[in-house]
């Protein structure tokens, strides 16, 4: 299957989230509070859902917010968190926190995921001096994340550096805006999720399938 190409703010109103990154999420969720489609209104409310689908959705949600990452490669992040050492549902937010996309993002340098995993691929970073045009690429502590010189007159990108709130970018990064040059100082901790995710719910739909 295919990556999905529709509105992404029809997302947001099934998951009834904000996972589109989009900044009329929100407003479009207080507006149409309902899933979308001829069906999605049902006497004014969502259907309740099945436990399987209580887990589901949570599992949905947080593929979906980290920019529609595809079912077998989000197993393969799942499978690997839960062969390692730790809390299974914090490993797997450190791996995908960790993705380059995710860090464009987190830096400031990209307005969505979806974004950053757009210029990722069309070759607009290097990591260490290398160009690097994957966005699942996996960033250790140390790397130094830069805008390609031949890149920095985006005009998408400029206009996110002047408008990026410095305290916004996580502990664990460090940005150099006058370089358009970021930092991995750390690996990821206290991960803080821009709509709230039950991991205990993601890790239960695993063990059920």
């Amino acid at each position: 299957m295919g990556r999905y190409i529709g509105s992404w703010v029809r997302h947001d109103r099934r998951l009834g989230a904000p996972v589109s990154g989009k900044k009329s999420g929100p407003k479009t969720l207080a507006r149409r509070n309902f899933p979308p489609g001829q069906h999605g209104r049902v006497k004014g409310r969502r259907r309740k859902l099945t436990e399987y689908g209580v887990r589901l959705l949570e599992k949905q949600k947080l593929k979906l917010l980290y920019g529609g990452i595809r079912e077998k490669q989000f197993k393969r992040y799942f499978d690997e968190a839960s062969h390692s050492k730790g809390n299974t549902g914090q490993v797997l937010l450190q791996l995908l926190e960790r993705r380059l996309d995710n860090v464009v993002y987190r830096l400031g340098l990209a307005s969505t995921r979806r974004q950053a995993r757009q210029w990722v691929a069309h070759g607009h970073f290097l990591v260490n001096g290398k160009k690097v045009d994957i966005p699942s690429y996996r960033v250790e502590a140390g790397d130094i994340i830069e805008v390609k010189a031949s890149s920095r007159d985006i005009p998408q990108l400029l206009e996110n550096l002047e408008n990026i709130d410095p305290r916004s970018i996580p502990s664990w990064l460090e940005l150099d805006k006058e370089n358009f040059r970021g930092k991995v100082i750390d690996l990821p901790r206290d991960i803080q999720l821009e709509v709230p995710v039950n991991l205990q719910y993601i890790i239960e739909f695993y063990s059920r399938v």
